[in-house]
């Protein structure tokens, strides 16, 4: 079935360029914090371990945000994840707060399972382009004009879009909860990745209709580019996320979630990766390989500035200043009205209840599934 939209209205192809016609992500519209480094890195580090345990607080962070975060995370009884392991683990923390570095929809989801915790972010403006462009108030004029249709809907969207879904799904879970409802004879609506919708549809069969959204980052790999990439390294095996374009997609050897790739990285024979994925994924890989040779996937031709930089600027938002400032003056806070979380709690528990009863089927691939290691 093709991408369909209610109207014109819904077309959320989020603009890539800036004024000068750059569309690299790396000069996208996001601000950046300023880098620390050195005394007072390390100050600040110290700090923010000491106010952790002070302020019984967890601190949660997404592969994509940067390395010193991922680490600072993992050394004081955090957790780095994918955005389904995040939400399972702020939810069974017993901390009274959460420190969540990643994009907005992360620590709404947090909220919503967790509203007896304080959530926290180190900059609420950091958000996501799947978010942006899929507005509550459009989606629910779309969904009504389907009412015969299941809503599921990727977790990178907002808790006003959640309230509407009957299953929020991630990367790591999608395609088998769609098997399911595929199997039940149930057709889907499936917002807002059009690219992780066609993937899914394509390896499902089921009767999917996709609203028009699109990852700037995952949507700037290039095939052709990506070819020459694998022509100068032919024993390199190819990770690609699902949110990618058809043509990349089509050109990976495994194509999976952020967990599924570091898996296929850790456990595979091959010695060298090409990965098409947000960048702040190698500093985990790197640390769970050191001795496998890891490569950025192309995101731009020869005549760009840059050849690849596949780096969210959202997720670049999250810096060390940001979490010491949700410790010492309560910055960042997420706050969701309560009829909108209690509408939006259904759609995240039926995912987590389906994870839990069917754990294997996010490590195996099932009937219609591509040769990856686990689902997407």
């Amino acid at each position: 079935m093709p991408i369909s939209a209610l109207n014109s209205r819904i077309s959320f192809d989020y603009p890539q360029q800036n004024a000068a016609g750059a569309t690299c992500t790396s000069q996208a519209w996001a601000k950046t914090p300023p880098q620390l480094h050195g005394t007072e890195k390390a100050t600040v580090i110290s700090r923010i371990k000491q106010l952790l345990i002070e302020k019984d607080a967890a601190l949660v962070a997404h592969y994509y945000v940067d390395g010193d975060i991922q680490d600072l995370a993992l050394e004081t009884g955090g957790y780095v994840a994918d955005s389904l392991e995040m939400a399972r683990f702020g939810k069974n923390h017993s901390a009274k707060n959460l420190i969540v570095a990643g994009v907005r929809f992360m620590g709404e989801s947090a909220k919503i399972l967790s509203p007896e915790k304080r959530v926290f972010m180190p900059d609420l403006d950091a958000t996501c382009s799947l978010d942006l462009g899929c507005d509550a108030t459009d989606f629910a004029a779309f969904r009504a004009a389907h009412p015969d249709r299941v809503v599921v809907v990727y977790a990178n969207t907002s808790a006003a879009v959640k309230a509407q879904a009957d299953w929020m799904v991630t990367s790591s879970c999608a395609l088998a909860i769609v098997h399911q409802l595929k199997v039940e004879g149930k057709k889907i609506l499936w917002a807002p990745d059009r690219h992780l919708g066609r993937y899914i549809q394509e390896q499902t069969g089921a009767d999917m209709l996709l609203w028009n959204g699109a990852c700037i980052v995952h949507d700037e790999f290039k095939a052709v580019e990506l070819e020459m990439l694998k022509a100068a390294h032919p024993n390199a095996m190819i990770l690609v996320h699902p949110e990618s374009p058809q043509a990349v997609v089509d050109l990976a050897d495994v194509v999976g979630s952020t967990s599924a790739m570091i898996k296929a990285v850790v456990e595979g024979a091959a010695t060298e990766y090409i990965v098409a994925t947000d960048n702040g994924i190698l500093h985990r890989m790197r640390q769970l390989a050191p001795n496998k040779k890891l490569i950025e996937a192309p995101t731009a031709g020869n005549s760009a500035t840059c050849k690849s930089c596949a780096h969210c600027p959202w997720m670049a938002m999250n810096g060390l200043q940001g979490i010491l400032n949700c410790l010492e003056h309560a910055s960042g806070e997420i706050f969701i009205d309560e009829p909108i979380r209690v509408e939006a709690l259904g759609c995240i528990e039926r995912m987590l209840d389906f994870t839990k009863i069917h754990p294997d089927l996010l490590t195996k691939a099932q009937h219609g599934f591509v040769k990856n290691i686990g689902a997407a």
